[in-house]
């Protein structure tokens, strides 16, 4: 009796859960996610702040008429990732699943592993665990309203990092956070199931990644046969300055960081052997382009005050 009545509450709340403006914070991509029309994503990014700071999917767009959407969430767990990824997977069939690599050495300790396993598996499968919350928007009639871009934030701020060499190089390796492996194993497997390829992603940010955490890296992408993209290594192609480009002191990168990443990743995935369609000119798509367009103007508004031009 209590498995059926949480199946149904559940399956409520499943329903209710698409209207984002009641969903709060994390589970804000989960909605999102799973309101885009399906069958339209061909690139999947996901990973922590680090990704929805990042990378730009309606510049990918503008340039190469590439659809992806960012799933991305403060702090992302690895369970939060795998569990996220099966719901997008649900309505989508991406080509490429572009995996922003700092959530793999976010450490758990044994206990708090299982625990968020344990949540997670229930989150994924009695949504009424995940969205309880939506009682409280509904009673009040309070809504949770946020700007988002297919996944991406806006970022404007301007805090400066002090240049130092970060990716000195080394022999030294990071470990990776306990419980990474196995549910790595499992994303990996589920990718494989579904003919989605794999590429890891380190975007640029000082205060994540040092050459340690690049030889980890290096060493499980060549053991488990993926692609691997490290921009640390190439902050000086890619263009970024650290005086302008930096949100909060070499963290996360502000919009213009952004807009050079993404440039950068986009001229990257064109000359890949992924072979990504450009879905620009395609009717059913025509929401892309009013968006983009939108998020152009936008885009260039912000950049001005920024450069105080």
């Amino acid at each position: 009796m209590l498995l059926i009545l949480l199946t149904g509450i559940s399956g409520w709340m499943d329903s209710a859960a698409k209207d984002e403006d009641l969903v709060q914070g994390r589970n804000k991509s989960i909605s999102r996610i799973r309101r885009e029309p399906d069958q339209t994503i061909d690139v999947l990014v996901m990973g922590d702040s680090l990704s929805y700071s990042s990378v730009a999917p309606l510049i990918l767009w503008k340039d190469h008429g590439i659809t992806s959407y960012v799933c991305g969430q403060p702090g992302q767990k690895i369970q939060e990732t795998y569990y996220l990824l099966k719901t997008a997977l649900e309505k989508q069939s991406p080509k490429l699943l572009i995996l922003e690599t700092n959530v793999l050495f976010r450490g758990q300790g044994k206990l708090d592993g299982l625990e968020e396993s344990v949540a997670e598996a229930g989150n994924y499968h009695f949504p009424i665990f995940r969205f309880h919350d939506i009682w409280k928007a509904l009673l009040m009639e309070k809504l949770y309203k946020g700007e988002s871009y297919k996944g991406f934030e806006i970022r404007d701020g301007v805090q400066s990092y002090e240049e130092e060499d970060y990716m000195k190089e080394s022999a030294e390796k990071k470990e990776m956070g306990e419980n990474v492996e196995g549910y790595m194993e499992r994303i990996v497997e589920l990718c494989r199931e579904k003919n989605v390829e794999i590429l890891l992603l380190s975007t640029p940010s000082p205060k994540n990644y040092n050459y340690r955490k690049h030889n980890a890296l290096v060493e499980y992408a060549q053991k488990n046969n993926l692609s691997y993209m490290n921009m640390n290594m190439a902050v000086k192609e890619i263009g970024i300055d650290w005086k302008a480009d930096s949100l909060d002191k070499g963290d996360h990168l502000n919009l213009s960081g952004a807009c050079k990443v993404t440039a950068y990743l986009g001229e990257y995935l064109d000359k890949s052997e992924w072979k990504l369609p450009d879905r620009r000119g395609d009717a059913a798509l025509s929401a892309w382009e009013k968006e983009a367009e939108e998020f152009e103007q936008k885009v260039a508004e912000k950049l001005k005050v920024m450069r105080g031009k």
